[in-house]
């Protein structure tokens, strides 16, 4: 990535408040954040970026999805909106190579769960309108009401953070 194509320069690791930067630190090891530019971008608005890190790793660690659910989520969506970032990075081995491969165009691979879940996602990510009660229904085979918010506010922030370091050139 070269910082001269960003559209936003980042903030210096060396500027940024140790908070953040141990906040970095925690989700880097913890495989939650791969690349730290789109952060470092947003540390120009330390606390808000702060918040934003925190809700993700929320979803991480107090989740009512399993690992590979989440990380099938986050991926169709890249598939949808097209987030190099998003489709290099690997948030979980639970997901195989050959999952990866067919995740926009394969079933077989998957259960009917994480078809379900994977459409809702792209039908957020690539044509909201879509979303329908029938989608919901299907949702309601498998997951119960906490679950189905988590994964409309899971795919929510996926698409949010990718189309965002889209945006500013980030990946």
């Amino acid at each position: 990535m070269n910082e001269e194509s960003l559209r936003i320069s980042p903030v210096s690791k060396a500027e940024l408040p140790d908070v953040l930067q141990d906040t970095i630190n925690r989700l880097q090891e913890n495989k939650i954040l791969g690349s730290t530019t789109s952060v470092r971008i947003w540390a120009h608005r330390p606390k808000i970026a702060l918040a934003w890190l925190q809700l993700i790793e929320t979803f991480y660690t107090e989740s009512a999805l399993d690992e590979r659910l989440r990380e099938l989520i986050r991926l169709r969506i890249s598939a949808v909106t097209n987030c190099e970032a998003c489709k290099v990075s690997r948030k979980s081995e639970k997901v195989s190579i050959r999952d990866v491969a067919c995740i926009s165009n394969d079933e077989s691979n998957f259960e009917r769960r994480e078809i379900n879940a994977m459409d809702f996602a792209a039908r957020l990510a690539g044509d909201h309108e879509t979303i329908d009660a029938d989608i919901y229904e299907r949702l309601k085979l498998d997951f119960s009401n906490a679950q189905i918010v988590e994964i409309n506010m899971f795919a929510a922030l996926m698409m949010a953070g990718g189309r965002m370091t889209y945006a500013q050139k980030a990946y």
